[in-house]
């Protein structure tokens, strides 16, 4: 491998479709990638600033690339998915081939048997699948045995064996479930007419077992042969009951595969939907974690190449909620209206859900995992230069001037840090000033902590708009602390997010993770302030009310309220009880107030 440069490899490089190949300085393949233009794409890993981390640690590792021309991008899809199986290289996202999905098989043999299995044999058995779970199975197969009589015994039903008389027909022929082909009581013609009907549904495709089933029922009938006729009435209703539950929108839709993709930062779900005469015939998932800062375009043709290849799909036609690269022979719609949209949608809603379960199972059993994936996605979402693993809020409370307060409530990696939590009496405001307020108590704060040397924030949250944010701010400037702290604000009407020096709020998703985070650490900075400070009036209402008694100062109402524990019980004290807390002088006092 050349040794050369990587000036001078990156220059030699051709403008024209191909695959290229990162090596580290072992010759350890580091990374594949695919690109309409090569020369360009490679050059764009060494003029760019990546601002994903793990980008910047490949492109430091390169010291070789090595790259294959081929004739046109859908080409270099192609090669590109093969390398990395075959190579699996440290930063490119790896799909696994998962080998055990259950199949439905029938069998190549005569009077076919049909049944689940997991293993695919070479003997030229049919096998339609795989199938995301052995409850699909299982409802297919009842679905079939319901309908057709098809053998389940495992003899080899040969001419010469039955004609030998070999066999004897089971229990299940004389349950109506067989018509005894290992006696001779069925041939050849009527059972293969019945595979190739099941053959049908398994495909999606119902018109022809209804068609059949309607012109038997008929004949049936016109021959005044009712029970019979009626039995045929029954697996129509049972297989159009089947129809209506898998049948979506428009019946006409036959044969299409529909993709959507759901990204965030680590990971990507990509839900892919096969339908066949308007039925949905498989629905899957596919979970992919980012190794580097993939684009969803990427991860969507990826897993379009991969998916269809796992599942044998020969669809012509493919429902995008974007235009991508694909094997040419693919028709590629994008759909805006209508039924095709109605399908689309309904995938983008599956990826949703799966994401959902899947973070709400990432929760309870790998909460370190979930922690890292919230923190990276406050990080995106709030424009923030590192992870806010501590948060800290402000908040204010007083009602007309009376007593007024603030309380800090600290988050650490996104859950409440109850022991952190702080509450402060304003000082230096007089009356109801908000602004003043939270000037005061975050220059209090922080002056604090650098004092006693104790660890910064990464995010300071304030309750409120623009001017309680520029309040805060003051007060970080004095300190010599703007720039080295995140700050936001985020007020209650519509729950804007202020930045400093930015006149236009951001709004998050109403479902967006990290604005239930701000929502939480501004609830709770509320509860905390409101909570101290009616604890704050009601000492101060209790106390202003043994302490208008003549001769009864700060001190002694206290020793009172922790003796008696509530003015009512003060006031019902007898005068001797009174007189061993605070002596018979005051006792006399306090007694003849309330009485």
């Amino acid at each position: 491998m050349s040794k050369l440069p990587l000036k001078i490899q990156i220059s030699t490089l051709p403008n024209s479709p191909g695959v290229y190949q990162f090596y580290d300085g072992e010759d350890k393949i580091l990374y594949v990638g695919k690109a309409k233009n090569l020369k360009k794409r490679v050059s764009s890993y060494f003029t760019k600033n990546h601002e994903y981390g793990k980008t910047r640690i490949l492109v430091k590792k390169i010291k070789n690339i090595k790259h294959i021309v081929v004739a046109t991008e859908s080409d270099a899809l192609l090669l590109e998915n093969n390398l990395i199986k075959k190579y699996r290289p440290r930063y490119n996202v790896l799909l696994k081939d998962d080998k055990s999905y259950p199949w439905i098989c029938i069998k190549n043999e005569r009077f076919p048997r049909i049944f689940p299995t997991r293993k695919l044999i070479k003997d030229g058995s049919e096998y339609f699948g795989p199938y995301t779970s052995m409850y699909t199975i299982k409802t297919l197969l009842d679905l079939i045995k319901n309908i057709y009589p098809i053998r389940t015994c495992n003899y080899d039903l040969s001419q010469e064996k039955i004609q030998a008389g070999k066999y004897k027909v089971c229990l299940e022929y004389h349950l109506g479930n067989c018509l005894g082909p290992c006696e001779g009581f069925q041939n050849t013609i009527q059972y293969d007419r019945q595979v190739e009907e099941i053959r049908d549904i398994l495909k999606g495709n119902f018109k022809s077992s209804l068609h059949s089933f309607r012109n038997k029922m008929k004949e049936l009938a016109d021959e005044m042969r009712f029970e019979e006729a009626q039995q045929f009435k029954d697996k129509i209703h049972v297989l159009e009951n089947y129809q209506s539950k898998t049948t979506i929108v428009n019946p006409n839709i036959n044969n299409v595969d529909v993709f959507s993709i759901i990204t965030d930062e680590a990971f990507a779900y990509i839900n892919f939907l096969q339908l066949s005469h308007g039925s949905i015939i498989r629905s899957h998932t596919l979970e992919i974690k980012k190794k580097l800062d993939e684009k969803d375009e990427d991860l969507l043709q990826l897993a379009i190449f991969e998916l269809r290849q796992r599942f044998n799909s020969e669809s012509k036609e493919i429902y995008l909620p974007f235009k991508v690269v694909v094997e040419p022979h693919l028709k590629v719609t994008v759909p805006k209206l209508g039924d095709k949209r109605k399908i689309l949608d309904l995938s983008i809603r599956n990826a949703k859900y799966f994401r959902q379960e899947r973070l709400s199972q990432i929760k309870i059993m790998d909460p370190e995992r979930h922690t890292n994936r919230l923190m990276a996605q406050m990080k995106k979402d709030l424009r923030l230069g590192e992870e806010p693993r501590h948060i800290e809020c402000f908040d204010n409370s007083n009602i007309q001037g009376s007593n007024p307060v603030a309380a800090c409530v600290v988050f650490k990696n996104g859950k409440p840090s109850k022991k952190d939590y702080r509450h402060y009496n304003i000082k230096t405001v007089e009356g109801p000033d908000d602004f003043a307020s939270m000037e005061e108590v975050v220059f209090r704060r922080y002056k604090r902590l650098l004092e006693e040397g104790e660890p910064l924030p990464q995010l300071i949250v304030i309750d409120g708009g623009k001017g309680q944010l520029s309040s805060a701010l003051k007060s970080l400037d004095i300190l010599g602390l703007r720039g080295k702290i995140a700050i936001i604000g985020i007020a209650k009407r519509l729950e804007e997010i202020y930045f400093p020096e930015d006149p236009i709020p951001l709004y998050l998703d109403k479902k967006s993770e990290s604005l239930k985070i701000v929502q939480q650490l501004r609830n709770e900075a509320h509860r905390f302030g409101i909570t101290f400070h009616r604890n704050k009036r009601s000492k101060a209402a209790i106390n202003s009310e043994l302490e208008n008694i003549d001769g009864i100062g700060e001190k002694t109402a206290s020793e009172l309220l922790k003796k008696f524990k509530s003015v009512k019980r003060i006031k019902s004290a007898s005068l001797e009880n009174l007189a061993t807390v605070v002596g018979v002088a005051k006792a006399k006092k306090i007694y003849e107030t309330f009485h």
